[in-house]
């Protein structure tokens, strides 16, 4: 293959900092607002006149985690969970790192954009902005392959007082964000045993891993909803002794997190 290179012109601020944090497409993000900071001495203001006037822009931009393609993948949403070409997915295992959102477009500050509805990384590289267009971007009556309509096996999120509580000292002790992650995770097939970051433990109990913590939840199939009934440390008593071994450096965060929540 040819090599071309392209200039960043700005990367992103979000409080999505991990791949599986984000929503599988960002019209589904719920209240996540980010910033997009374009380079200065680059022009850029003059570039983005006239842009404050749509609602919506389409941003592309760079997968900077991803080092690597895969040619086949599992969409997250596969009804079947079978591989299909990683062309006719939306996955960010791509030949080329280069992703593509369409965002909503709140305001525009000097050089900062301020968008929602996205499902962009912090810290990602932005290549370009452009304007979206109904009447040439939107085509709603076209066939979608093995894309399926899946409003109907769409779940409910609902979370316990002890969570909440657990979910909120996280947030603002070590600006962790589970009960989003929660919504990501199992809105949809939240019994999907093959994601290995969900174990079952009962008839409908399951706990979904965050890297080193673990929700406790139960699934409620008759009337469509998870029920988050808790928040635990996923570090053994022992493991929290050994603290010269601390991959993730969050060993004291977990001690401080068990002596509250005794």
């Amino acid at each position: 293959m040819n090599e071309i290179t392209f200039n960043i012109i700005g990367y992103v601020k979000s409080k999505f900092k991990y791949r599986y944090e984000t929503p599988r497409q960002g019209v589904l993000s719920e209240e996540n607002y980010s910033v997009i900071e374009l380079k200065r001495g680059y022009n850029f203001e003059q570039a983005l006149k006239g842009l404050e006037g749509f609602e919506r822009i389409w941003v592309i931009y760079v997968f900077h985690l991803n080092k690597n393609w895969k040619p086949m993948i599992i969409p997250p949403r596969h009804t079947n969970r079978k591989k299909v070409g990683v062309f006719a997915s939306r996955a960010p295992y791509r030949p080329n790192q280069i992703g593509l959102s369409c965002v909503r477009l709140e305001k525009i500050e000097n050089l900062k954009i301020y968008i929602s509805e996205s499902d962009i990384l912090d810290g990602t590289p932005i290549l370009d902005i452009k304007p979206y267009l109904p009447y040439s971007d939107s085509f709603p009556n076209v066939n979608t392959g093995w894309v399926k309509d899946v409003s109907n096996e769409t779940y409910e999120i609902e979370f316990s007082n002890i969570s909440i509580e657990k979910i909120g000292w996280l947030k603002e002790n070590a600006n962790i964000n589970l009960d989003n992650y929660a919504k990501v995770q199992l809105s949809i097939y939240p019994d999907d045993l093959k994601r290995k970051r969900i174990t079952k433990f009962d008839e409908d109990l399951y706990q979904l891993a965050y890297r080193t913590w673990r929700i406790k939840y139960r699934i409620d199939y008759q009337n469509k909803k998870v029920l988050i009934n808790d928040i635990i440390s996923g570090y053994k008593r022992i493991e929290l002794e050994e603290i010269e071994d601390d991959k993730y450096k969050d060993k004291n965060l977990h001690q401080k997190f068990n002596n509250l929540f005794k």
